[in-house]
């Protein structure tokens, strides 16, 4: 019998396997992609704001050391956009020296967290989808598409916010589907940028641009799905001019840089983070809409409250599933993203609203905004999470041991398209 079983082989669920199995413990990781798949992934246009704290916690599992540093680029600032105003509320660090975070392209850090991860003894993979899971007092039983059967003292889902594994536990989630989809992709421009990322909330569309190099940035376009459907069938060509124009011509020509991807915008936060021997994490837990760029935080620091209670309670020789543990993560975990995951949804709401009054409120609210220094200030200090905390290091043999940010606060700053699996 494994210690615990990990259903989804995104980069959640792999540092969550690489934190335990790096503890000492059994675990076997279930992931319906190919092998080859995990271990040369392809660039999915998703580039991730990574802040501070979430590159701290994959430091510590020898993930953030493995990414290619000049793949890492530097988030100096945000600047917040509405219509066609060219004014715009900037977020800037309270340390000069210390960026507000970093961009990496997701495709980096799944690639990253599968060579630390393999070289981990005591994490058995298993390529195959889940057929069935059930759990008793006892254990997880967890039967595989090819045949395989896997039990485990602790079942985790961590198989995107339309988890499976959570679906046949009978947990639902609030879904909430946004009626837009996001394209991202690659663009090169005339003018270089700032590094600063921007928000634009224009009349009919919304907009992102993330910095890279500085004459290249991730373009992120928000449109009603058959508007979506439109603009992602036009070759490339025709894309670059149509991009161009959308952001105005803002920072010259836009060229596009390799494939575009388009995904749904679909939001989930599952009415329980856990069940008789198991436990959510990543988006089957919560998955939030990329406007306040903290759904991969969420995920890594999701993996972090577990295995953290789950390795005390393994070394101390007690159940790794016993109800009061699982319980502590849930509200721990709760607590951490329960409002920011509210504070979302209405500033989607607001920020999505094309009447006029709520144009104006928004305008409103980011001139008021610019002119009260100690609330920006503030603001970017939570989004760099750079307070301190009285959580626990995860005690990793062999690695520094880091503890864990504070719950961030609402950013409006996009993170490039929401994952599918964590």
């Amino acid at each position: 019998m494994k210690d615990v079983a990990i259903v989804g082989a995104g980069p959640v669920g792999i540092c969550l396997a690489r934190a335990l199995a790096g503890a000492g413990m059994d675990v076997a990781l279930i992931e319906r992609a190919r092998q080859d798949q995990l271990s040369t992934p392809q660039p999915d246009g998703r580039e991730i704001a990574v802040t501070r704290a979430s590159a701290g916690l994959l430091e510590t599992l020898g993930v953030w050391q493995r990414i290619p540093q000049q793949q890492v680029y530097p988030l100096a600032s945000a600047r917040i956009f509405n219509g066609a105003s060219q004014f715009s509320m900037k977020v800037e660090p309270h340390d000069p020296d210390h960026p507000l975070g970093v961009m990496v392209s997701n495709h980096l850090i799944r690639q990253a967290a599968y060579d630390e991860a393999s070289r981990i003894d005591g994490i058995e993979w298993h390529f195959s989808s889940l057929k069935q899971i059930d759990t008793d007092a006892q254990c997880a039983r967890l039967r595989l598409e090819n045949g395989e059967e896997v039990t485990a003292r602790l079942a985790v889902a961590a198989d995107s916010r339309f988890s499976e594994t959570r679906r046949q536990m009978g947990i639902a989630a609030r879904m909430r589907d946004n009626g837009r989809s996001m394209m991202v992709c690659r663009v090169h421009h005339e003018r270089a940028h700032d590094q600063s990322a921007w928000e634009w909330f224009d009349h009919g569309q919304t907009l992102a641009l993330l910095p890279l190099t500085s004459h290249l940035s991730s373009a992120v376009v928000t449109l009603p799905s058959r508007q979506m459907a439109e603009l992602s069938s036009l070759p490339s060509e025709a894309l670059s001019a149509a991009l161009t124009q959308r952001y105005a011509n803002r920072l010259g020509a836009m060229t596009v840089n390799g494939e575009a991807h388009v995904y749904p915008l679909v939001s989930a936060y599952a009415e329980r983070f856990v069940g008789t021997r198991l436990a959510l994490v990543g988006d089957a837990a919560v998955g939030m809409h990329p406007v306040t760029a903290h759904g991969f935080n969420f995920g890594i620091h999701s993996q972090y409250r577990l295995a953290r209670r789950l390795i005390d309670a393994y070394q101390q020789g007690k159940d790794i599933a016993a109800p009061h543990l699982l319980v502590g993560y849930e509200r721990e975990h709760r607590l951490a993203t329960w409002p920011l995951y509210q504070a979302t949804q209405a500033i989607v709401g607001l920020y999505t609203d094309e009447r006029p009054h709520a144009r104006i409120l928004r305008h409103l609210g980011l001139r008021a905004g610019e002119r009260l220094s100690p609330a920006r200030h503030w603001l970017a200090q939570q989004l760099a999470q750079t307070a301190p905390n009285r959580a626990g290091p995860i005690p990793l043999p062999g690695l520094p041991s880091l503890p864990l940010p504070p719950a961030p606060f609402p950013s409006l700053l996009f993170s490039g398209a929401p994952s599918r699996q964590q």
